[in-house]
């Protein structure tokens, strides 16, 4: 597993130096820091493309978290007709591809005034990130169950206080690893924001797939790297979370 992500990574840090690497040479036959040079002497576009990335999949997560987690439980804890239904047009997004329907939505956004917002491309990015944290703490709710909700209400708890000090605790682990999940996906949105978006919202992918198709391989490979700090920022923010807050459970139950 490791091979298969370092290899790539090892090849996008080589291609950002290199210059004239053709096959079959192993390592590039010139050095050039010409691609790294570009990227920081457009440091503000490139700035604002990744701040507007982070943004934008910050609020989607934020937002698919608070629709995911009253939505999950139902669909994992309790009975009603037209439940399968449901569950088959949440999850329609991951077996239907996008292409297939942005041109719809599209048309539909440019009706509610939406087309070329950021607003826009935030309720567009819901659509495809949705199932995923639905699914993830589906599976969640069905593990944990109820009984610790209702021995909670029989000791006094309100509906508050049972989901903020018990059902939240246990859920944690699935927020944070759909979370994860949902904020990748939105980073890595190209075509829901380029036709949303229409250009105004400058985010990395589409500041990356123009170089990339341009054959500037050098500056295309700078930007993969650029494009991964997000996402790693993230999960190391999310580990040592996780590391202090079990952590501090371990020490509690010694």
């Amino acid at each position: 597993m490791f091979i298969f992500f370092a290899l790539p990574f090892l090849s996008l840090v080589l291609w950002s130096v290199g210059k004239d690497w053709c096959w079959p040479r192993i390592f590039p036959a010139q050095f050039s820091g010409q691609a790294w040079r570009y990227l920081f002497e457009n440091y503000d576009s490139m700035g604002e493309a990744v701040l507007t990335s982070v943004l934008l999949a910050g609020t989607v997560t934020l937002i698919v978290t608070v629709i995911s987690i009253p939505a999950s439980r139902t669909l994992a804890l309790d009975h009603f007709r037209g439940k399968r239904l449901i569950e088959i047009l949440i999850f329609l997004p991951i077996i239907v591809p996008p292409i297939a329907v942005v041109m719809g939505i599209h048309l539909i956004f440019i009706k509610l005034g939406l087309v070329d917002t950021f607003t826009g491309v935030v309720l567009a990015h819901l659509i495809p990130t949705t199932p995923y944290m639905v699914r993830i703490l589906k599976t969640v709710y069905a593990f944990v169950g109820r009984k610790m909700e209702e021995q909670a209400e029989a000791l006094g708890a309100n509906g508050w206080q049972t989901f903020w000090y018990i059902t939240l605790p246990m859920i944690t682990p699935g927020i944070i690893t759909g979370g994860i999940l949902v904020f990748l996906i939105s980073l890595s949105q190209y075509l829901l924001t380029f036709l949303i978006g229409g250009g105004r919202v400058f985010t990395l992918p589409l500041v990356l797939f123009p170089f990339v198709t341009s054959g500037n391989r050098p500056l295309a490979a700078v930007l993969s790297l650029l494009f991964t700090v997000p996402g790693i920022f993230m999960i190391l923010i999310t580990e040592f979370y996780l590391r202090r807050r079990y952590a501090d459970i371990d020490l509690y139950f010694v």
